[in-house]
């Protein structure tokens, strides 16, 4: 099938399959909440955008911070700079320190709400962003407090990116694999029967996956498509676990500092590629 005979909403559907097949984290369990045609639906937004693009990512892992969520913002950074937007990477330290010499980066820190609220309106409104997009990023629960995937509080490490997503006055997009992400409160109901302390924030468009990063690898297959250029093919995963592991970053479920995301082989995520690549005719 050539490229302008691929029809856009059964492609949504297999991408939303494909990225949660595996069932690492019960998104594949929780999927029948969504309304299919949610890749597509935010692939849409984005590929629109000729302004800026919140990226929001960075998730606590002990001291630092895991690969999953910062390889997948850096490559949809990549991929939407490359159409014309201007994408900033919205995070804490240590993740904003780490990036802060190579890409656009707004840091956030942690503080008093009243002063978490004023940091949003003052970035939301300077930037005036044609989109907000979290992928992995920790989100509040019912309680206001942040929990990783243990149950452990991780509030004390966390910024709040919440407050960005709560006051945008543009399209908003999170993408998560546990449930307890910027976003998941779309589908609280649906949560309810897996072990994990869900967050309530949340977005116009929520994208799951088995893991994160190939959250941002399903939007990137539609860019490839619209813009007849392999933008998925045009950035290697392991170069930039490698860029990330020399600045500190460790797997979130591991807790060690290798080229893995959530306990996986980067091959995994390669694999997850091609299979996108495969769908838009690109690696026939």
């Amino acid at each position: 099938m050539s490229k302008n005979q691929i029809n856009e909403s059964t492609l949504s559907l297999q991408v939303e399959d494909l990225l949660v097949s595996r069932n690492l984290r019960g998104m594949k369990t929780v999927q029948p909440a969504l309304s299919t045609g949610y890749y597509l639906r935010a692939a849409r937004t984005l590929y629109k955008c000729k302004g800026h693009v919140l990226i929001g990512t960075g998730f606590p892992v002990v001291d630092t911070f895991e690969t999953d969520g910062p390889v997948g913002a850096i490559a949809l950074y990549e991929a939407l700079e490359k159409l014309g937007a201007t994408p900033v990477i919205v995070c804490g330290p240590p993740v904003s320190q780490a990036l802060m010499d190579n890409y656009r980066v707004h840091e956030i820190r942690v503080g008093e709400h009243q002063e978490r609220t004023l940091e949003a309106f003052k970035a939301l409104y300077n930037y005036n962003p044609d989109a907000v997009l979290s992928i992995e990023r920790p989100g509040q629960a019912a309680d206001g407090g942040y929990y990783n995937m243990r149950g452990e509080s991780i509030s004390e490490r966390t910024a709040c990116f919440d407050t960005f997503v709560n006051n945008a006055k543009c399209p908003t997009i999170g993408i998560g694999d546990g449930g307890n992400e910027i976003g998941m409160g779309n589908i609280t109901e649906a949560l309810k029967d897996l072990d994990i302390n869900a967050a309530a924030t949340c977005v116009d468009e929520l994208l799951i996956a088995d893991v994160s990063n190939w959250g941002a690898y399903g939007l990137i297959t539609f860019f490839s498509l619209w813009s007849g250029r392999d933008l998925l093919g045009e950035f290697a995963p392991l170069a930039i676990l490698e860029y990330l592991s020399k600045l500190g970053s460790v797997d979130g479920v591991t807790r060690i500092n290798e080229l893995t995301e959530d306990g996986l082989p980067v091959d995994e995520g390669i694999s997850v590629i091609e299979e996108l690549r495969g769908l838009i005719g690109y690696n026939d």
